[in-house]
């Protein structure tokens, strides 16, 4: 697909207040559908203990990593509680069709 976007899901394939995983290549993402109806996409793996984000808890906008607790705000990436310290990354995210596409840029 151009400018990097590549099917992630159905939008239905998310519930509300949720998170997938999605594997891409050799990557792992974590996709979200926040109260709201937003769709959200970052990095799958805790940037503490290299575990799955995906097996972790979503409330409100913050993703809580099942390993040590520590905490990241989806919609920004930003590590919100000890002992996650590093930010994940996050990705752009499009509906199309009622399925998710998220942006990897150029290769």
């Amino acid at each position: 697909m151009s400018q990097g976007w590549i099917k992630a899901c159905d939008a239905g394939e998310i519930e509300m207040e949720d998170v997938i995983r999605f594997d891409y290549e050799d990557r792992t993402f974590a996709l979200y559908r926040s109260k709201d109806n937003k769709y959200y996409a970052t990095d799958g793996l805790c940037t503490h203990g290299n575990v799955h984000l995906a097996d972790g808890f979503v409330m409100d906008n913050i993703i809580e990593c099942p390993k040590h607790n520590g905490q990241f705000d989806f919609t920004t990436g930003k590590a919100k509680r000890i002992p996650a310290c590093i930010d994940l990354g996050i990705y752009p995210v499009k509906i199309e069709n009622d399925e998710v596409f998220i942006q990897l840029g150029e290769g």
